[in-house]
């Protein structure tokens, strides 16, 4: 963990001008709700204006009382009466609204930091500095905003009812007003320096922050829960945990009692100047030079006028402290999603094709995956015809997922470029292009929803269509097991809510399957290991449906079994991101390469 002033490599620096979030922020608020909004500012100005009211009550009480006026007495009581109800319903007003308010807020706010991840490419959900960004953005971003905007109100408020007081103390002392402005200011700069030590503390230890929450994930999670238990890793997986936790909570700790130490030494000049002003205050009255009740209304103006000023102060504190913390909101929701100028340059001045051809075209594609110098694929070649069938051979960490996300532009290509019937993926429009893919990939999704939802997921434009889904289960070999579920395509799967039914991975892979089949409109066919969880029988079940549905369609399929890939017009092999062979599958034996050496390993195994 990151301690003392120095930042460490790849830690955010502390933000700037965070004033300058207050605006945008107001925005924000207001946007979500402008009625409450207004409501807020209206009880704030009230809730300002009200405690002078009570104070010259109270001084005219006394003063009623000193001069033995029973009937001005009561009057004034009355009147302090109203003003002590009207404050109490504008407290309870504003205590209402910011509840209100404050729920709206969250769930807008939360509604737009996902929007914005929707935005976002898959590079960005690859790297470690997108999850520390976005913890941070998540991190009270619902209270944050309400809490700058109720402070906000909450400084205007004192300054009215600090001024109001000022007026009231000048006719005593002008000094008495210096005092009380003075006394306050020491302690309300140590707490904005503290706020944003706290601050820069937190944002430091973003990337321990996920960690702490990834063990407490892995302890407490049903998907760990067997090898766990199986391989004793509770105990030392705990272990990691306390030590991180207790390291935060000496952090904290330390901190907390320093800001406490110096905060509340430094106050103490405010309450000694309070003191020394309650004395000549009483001495001028005790001397007839002001009237008892002149005494009282400068007392409560100096004690409630000290009180604003804190306010004042602290507000002032608070909104600079709630600013970091929106700074990293609104650094976030700023996030270009566009794609990297290199990759734009390198696409944008390959030349168009001459005569646009039916299927896949790469030229030259190269990629490396974000901060890293080693490419993932380079110099890729390949021509897939519309309706033809290729299968992609390759040891794990070959390329052939990725060159698959390279074709659904999940990624952009490094280098190269990438023709879809003549035209570049980057021109088509993303929902027409995606349009065209079915795919399946091998860790493909296992929603905890119902099982009719789970496969209408493959074409969210058909999700209600009940025959499509039907066909669909039909297609990915799920039939039987939905005829075996208690409310078949109503029945809740996974465990994580009640009456779910919990599949085996197999069962789970022919729901993935079916999902894929949803998309009945593609011409473009991708199965990543789609029956790795499969036996023998439900694979050459899934395989004789797919050639029969993946007739007049272009078909890419990867896998590591020889009798699968053999089934494709075409088997490219790749080794280190390149393509080192390519050709039918009896070629590629009988040529004795790298192909023929992984089959002939893979043939010894059922020998």
């Amino acid at each position: 963990m990151t301690k003392g002033p120095a930042r460490a490599p790849g830690q955010p620096a502390a933000p700037r001008g965070t004033f300058a979030h207050t605006p945008e922020t107001l925005r924000l608020v207001w946007r979500s709700s402008p009625g409450l909004t207004l409501a807020l500012a209206v009880l704030t100005l009230t809730a300002a204006l009200l405690p002078l009211g009570v104070a010259w009550a109270g001084k005219a009480i006394v003063d009623a009382v000193v001069a033995r006026s029973n009937e001005l007495a009561l009057h004034w009581v009355l009147v302090e009466l109203g003003f002590a109800v009207a404050l109490a319903l504008s407290s309870r007003g504003l205590s209402v609204v910011r509840s209100v308010l404050g729920a709206r807020l969250g769930v807008d706010v939360n509604v737009r930091i996902l929007e914005k991840a929707q935005t976002l490419e898959l590079r960005h959900f690859e790297d470690s500095e997108f999850y520390d960004q976005l913890t941070r953005a998540r991190r009270e971003a619902s209270s944050r905003p309400l809490a700058l905007v109720s402070d906000l109100f909450q400084l205007i408020q004192n300054v009215i009812t600090l001024v109001g007081y000022g007026a009231l103390l000048f006719r005593f002392s002008g000094w008495v007003v210096g005092v009380l402005v003075l006394a306050t200011v020491p302690a309300t700069i140590a707490e904005m320096r503290y706020s944003k030590e706290t601050f820069r503390l937190r944002n430091w230890r973003s990337p321990e922050s996920r960690k702490l929450i990834y063990l407490e994930y892995v302890l407490a999670n049903d998907e760990h829960a067997k090898e766990v238990r199986l391989f004793g890793l509770g105990d030392m997986l705990l272990g990691r945990y306390k030590t991180l936790a207790e390291g935060f909570f000496r952090e904290d700790r330390s901190l907390a009692m320093r800001r406490a130490a110096v905060t509340q030494g430094l106050s103490l000049f405010g309450t000694a100047a309070f003191y020394v002003s309650y004395v000549l205050m009483a001495t001028a009255a005790a001397t007839q030079r002001i009237s008892l009740g002149e005494m009282t209304l400068y007392v409560v103006a100096f004690r409630y006028g000290q009180q604003s000023f804190q306010a004042v102060l602290g507000a002032i504190g608070s909104i600079y402290e709630h600013g970091l913390y929106m700074s990293n909101l609104f650094q976030f929701l700023g996030m270009s999603t566009a794609t990297a100028t290199a990759t734009a340059t390198a696409t944008a001045t390959a030349t168009p094709t001459a005569t646009p051809t039916p299927g896949l075209l790469l030229e030259n594609v190269g990629f490396k995956y974000p901060n890293s110098d080693t490419w993932a694929l380079r110099n890729i070649d390949l021509e897939i015809p519309a309706g033809h069938s290729l299968a992609l051979v390759g040891q794990n960490g070959a390329g052939k997922t990725t060159l698959i996300k390279l074709l659904t532009r999940l990624y952009e290509p490094t280098e190269g470029r990438i023709l879809l019937d003549g035209r570049d993926v980057k021109d088509w429009d993303r929902d027409k292009l995606l349009a065209r893919f079915g795919v399946v990939f091998q860790d493909f999704n296992q929603y905890q929803l119902r099982l009719g939802e789970n496969v209408g997921f493959g074409s969210i434009a058909h999700a209600e269509d009940v025959p499509r889904i039907d066909r669909a289960i039909d297609l990915g070999g799920a039939q039987g097991l939905v005829a075996e579920l208690p409310q078949g395509r109503e029945t809740q799967l996974g465990h994580w809510f009640k009456d779910g039914k919990e599949l085996s991975g197999g069962q789970w892979q022919k729901i993935a399957l079916s999902r894929a089949f949803m998309r009945e409109e593609a011409d473009i066919l991708v199965l990543d290991e789609p029956t790795a969880a499969l036996d023998a029988e439900a694979e050459h079940a899934v395989f004789e449906r797919f050639r029969t549905l993946a007739k007049g369609r272009t078909t890419i399929l990867i896998s590591h079994r020889f009798p699968t890939a053999r089934m494709a017009d075409r088997i490219v092999v790749l080794e280190h991101g390149q393509v080192v062979e390519q050709g039918s599958h009896d070629g590629l034996v009988a040529k004795g390469g790298r192909y023929a050496q992984l089959f002939a390993l893979q043939a010894a195994g059922y020998q």
